[in-house]
């Protein structure tokens, strides 16, 4: 992979967006400070990240979920599933990957399809499974 194709493309308080055009993916990287974010602003976020997919049209997306500390009540599946995943399928996502804490139930699991998703997810403890998985791309 050549280093020279990372671009960070935003930065708020909340978190950060880059494009890693040679590696072929978005990602998304999560700030402690997530522990203060409502529902408005993670919403506002998830649009704004939606919006970077669409322009960067990357085949993978890795939202390093390490460090989110939103309480997990104030997340909306039925919403993101209505106004976010159609836009990822649009932007030809084929793999989407999230970094996640040791722990987590999902970690582990199988890749599979999400909701409306035409793409599968899958959760990873370690960043490096997450990004190899990612780096191939051609495989489910």
């Amino acid at each position: 992979m050549n280093d020279h194709a990372v671009t960070q493309v935003y930065e708020d308080r909340f978190g950060a967006v880059t494009d890693r055009a040679d590696a072929g993916y978005v990602e998304i990287r999560w700030y402690d400070t997530t522990e203060t974010m409502t529902v408005a602003q993670f919403h506002d976020w998830l649009d704004r990240f939606a919006g970077e997919v669409e322009r960067r049209r990357r085949a993978g997306v890795l939202v390093d979920g390490t460090s989110f500390l939103m309480n997990q009540s104030n997340m909306d599946d039925e919403w993101r599933n209505e106004y976010i995943v159609p836009r990822y399928n649009a932007a030809g996502v084929r793999k989407f990957a999230f970094h996640m804490p040791e722990g987590m139930p999902a970690i582990g699991q199988a890749p599979a399809v999400e909701g409306p998703a035409s793409f599968p997810t899958a959760y990873f403890a370690r960043r490096q499974a997450a990004l190899d998985w990612l780096a191939s791309l051609g495989a489910a």
